[in-house]
């Protein structure tokens, strides 16, 4: 049976420059990995949910063995759903390890499912989310911040 992987970025984001870096180490440990991209209305984003997912997708439609999924569930619920056998979870700092170890701790209790954690390429650490969608939406160029594929 073949192994899957489920992406949850945490604190590093897919629409941000670094995110390929972290499909591409998963992709070695697994045979499927599903980026899950939480569908929450109450956190703010430049684009709609919509608009965002579509885009993300278009960015990893070459690897046939990436899947882009949205989620408005638990994590754990959602790793189960798509038969997840790791959670993957991207980190940036020594901070975010803290607390992505308390998380994955959680979630193995909760589900019986381990969390790997992987941190980000060192050139990357800085980039995250908030700031894109802080300097997008005040109309700066975010280009750099941005994966190739995806520039706007």
């Amino acid at each position: 049976m073949p192994k899957r992987i489920a992406l949850f970025p945490g604190t590093f984001d897919p629409f941000t420059v670094g995110h390929e870096s972290l499909v591409r180490r998963g992709l070695t440990l697994v045979d499927e990995l599903v980026i899950a991209i939480g569908v929450n209305e109450a956190k703010q984003s430049y684009f709609p949910v919509e608009k965002r997912l579509q885009m993300i997708r278009d960015l990893y439609q070459p690897e046939p063995r990436v899947r882009v999924e949205s989620y408005d569930t638990l994590t754990v619920d959602f790793a189960r759903e798509v038969g997840a056998s790791f959670i993957l979870r991207g980190i940036r700092s020594v901070a975010d390890f803290e607390y992505e170890k308390t998380i994955a701790h959680m979630n193995q209790t909760l589900s019986g499912i381990e969390t790997i954690l992987l941190f980000t390429e060192p050139t990357h650490v800085h980039i995250s989310s908030s700031i894109v969608r802080e300097l997008l939406r005040y109309g700066r160029d975010v280009s750099q911040f941005l994966p190739e594929r995806m520039k706007i």
